[in-house]
């Protein structure tokens, strides 16, 4: 099992080893680790140097937050180009939603777009699938976008958007996921019968903290386990098929990259 979507840097850098070996030791696979700016980029290609076998490195900078500097988006897209050879993937990246209201106090909407098709140039041109943040009234905006600059692997984390969008982002061949929410929500348990098993991923966007039946458990990859279980009730495809399914939806959009230390 693969978690296609975790903050990895979020967590303590001092537990991180053990974690991991518990995780492992329960059957995850790997992590798709994203970014949320320059020094968490730096952050993620650290886990990825130290964890070869088990990260998948994907860097960006996340639009729920102020845009980057002139000089940390220049830098940010040098970084792709040089380290290339350990990338899975450029995220998290996409349009503001929930501070959308807030940011546009201080920035032009126009930069966020400008940022987007930054991003979406760089993946095109370095052949690297897209981890977007695009929710709501912004996922058609985003699609805009990816079909603008023709991008051909994009992956829609935690996909929140109306019915005539998921729609079309299905149509484009793109991969959408679900968190721990599939569980206990029933927009997430809808959304898994419009997907096409080919296309669909499971994350848990950690360290976020979930409600329902996990409200007091800490978000690991091993609320995998959770989310495969409940995907293959709603699915009805046996458990064992589901999981290799989706595994090799994950390896296909992420592939894995491990550089030669020797």
């Amino acid at each position: 099992m693969i978690d296609a979507h975790i903050h990895l840097d979020q967590y303590d850098a001092e537990e991180i080893k053990d974690r991991i070996k518990r995780w492992q030791e329960n059957g995850i696979d790997g992590v798709v680790g994203v970014a949320t700016n320059l020094r968490s980029s730096y952050d993620i290609l650290k886990l990825k140097q130290d964890f070869p076998i088990f990260v998948r490195a994907a860097i960006g900078h996340h639009p729920e937050i102020p845009p980057p500097s002139k000089h940390d988006l220049y830098e940010l897209t040098k970084l792709v180009k040089s380290e290339r050879h350990n990338l899975s993937g450029i995220g998290e990246i996409g349009l503001p939603t929930y501070r959308k209201e807030e940011l546009l106090e201080s920035n032009r909407e126009e930069e966020f777009n400008a940022i987007l098709e930054t991003f979406l140039k760089l993946a095109k041109d370095e052949n690297l699938p897209v981890a977007l943040h695009a929710v709501h009234e912004e996922s058609k905006k985003v699609l805009s976008f990816l079909k603008k600059h023709s991008i051909q692997k994009a992956h829609f984390h935690w996909l929140k958007a109306p019915d005539e969008v998921i729609h079309e982002i299905v149509s484009e061949g793109y991969y959408v996921s679900v968190t721990p929410e599939v569980c206990y929500r029933e927009r997430d348990q809808r959304l898994v019968k419009k997907v096409p098993i080919d296309q669909l991923l499971i994350e848990t966007d950690g360290p976020w903290q979930y409600g329902g039946p996990f409200a007091r458990k800490e978000t690991s990859p091993l609320l995998l386990k959770e989310i495969s279980k409940s995907v293959s009730n709603i699915t009805k495809i046996p458990l064992k098929n589901l999981n290799e399914k989706i595994f090799n939806n994950t390896n296909r959009l992420y592939p894995n990259f491990v550089t030669d230390k020797s």
